[in-house]
């Protein structure tokens, strides 16, 4: 396999984040409009307001993908981790999700908060992996989301 490589959004992988995060959405859980809303205008929701989007290239392919949705000066949201099927299992995950606390901690946000469901075993692990914990459900933008985890940087 070649090397994995954690690149940033640029407007040609527009089509690759709405590929991976569909596949992802449609197999474990619904798309929501506010998953729409993101992957419709990523540059306006997640780029303009101070947010990342990264990819995981392997070759010429984009196989992964991983969001830092700026909520306030302090504050990111983790969203839209997504691997291809056919890639997950190499921990392709840990590095998108190393390069998002990377560029929030240079940044100097103070605190990363995500959305999930419970139904998501293998990412829930991945997050506590990384020191995120769970806390209470509030504000909840997700119809399918029933869990709200932290990490404190």
């Amino acid at each position: 396999m070649n090397r994995v490589e954690i690149i940033q959004y640029q407007d040609e992988y527009c089509d690759d984040l709405k590929r991976l995060s569909y596949e992802w959405l449609e197999k474990y859980v619904l798309v929501e409009p506010e998953d729409e809303r993101i992957l419709n205008n990523p540059k306006e929701v997640i780029l303009d307001n101070g947010g990342h989007i990264f990819f995981a290239k392997c070759g010429e392919e984009i196989i992964g993908t991983i969001s830092l949705i700026r909520v306030d000066k302090k504050t990111c949201e983790l969203a839209k981790l997504a691997v291809t099927e056919k890639f997950q299992g190499l921990k392709i995950g840990n590095k998108l999700m190393e390069k998002c606390i990377q560029v929030a901690n240079k940044e100097k946000t103070k605190e990363i908060v995500l959305y999930t469901n419970h139904k998501l075993v293998s990412a829930i692990r991945l997050y506590e992996k990384f020191g995120f914990k769970h806390i209470p459900l509030i504000n909840n933008k997700y119809l399918e989301s029933d869990l709200k985890m932290m990490l404190e940087l």
